[in-house]
């Protein structure tokens, strides 16, 4: 599998919120989640109770977009990652794997009854000014 950029992957894991956004017969929804990223799966992990408007979507369109950003209006510290991929329930040792994880970032999450879905993402564009303004860092999977 082609590897996602070391910067990239450090600037997923310093962040711990995203926004997925979903479709439904072309309207779309957007909704913040707290996530975990399963590097060995290029895999986005969140929790969403299974009633909610864009677990609804996603169950006739699995495929999503999503965001996560810097808040700073420093110009020159501007970064952020917009990403596409196929979104899932978990199950079976994906399920555990994911669930050890984000228990492990999130224990009070052991509280909620809510399920798992992973978003296994095709492709990553993220920019960082700190590189130069506007630049641009692509990774597609192969």
């Amino acid at each position: 599998m082609n590897p996602i950029d070391k910067r990239t992957l450090k600037f997923i894991q310093e962040h711990h919120i995203l926004t997925i956004a979903t479709s439904n017969n072309n309207n779309p929804y957007c909704a913040t989640c707290f996530y975990i990223f399963l590097e060995d799966l290029n895999m986005f992990v969140f929790t969403s109770d299974e009633n909610t408007k864009h677990i609804n979507d996603i169950e006739k369109q699995k495929s999503v977009a999503g965001a996560i950003a810097l808040e700073t209006k420093i110009i020159g510290k501007i970064r952020g990652i917009q990403f596409t991929g196929i979104i899932n329930k978990l199950k079976g040792e994906e399920q555990k794997t994911a669930k050890r994880a984000y228990l492990k970032a999130f224990p009070y999450a052991i509280l909620m009854q809510t399920h798992l879905w992973g978003v296994e993402v095709d492709f990553i564009k993220m920019t960082d000014n700190r590189l130069g303004f506007g630049k641009k860092i692509i990774w597609k999977k192969v």
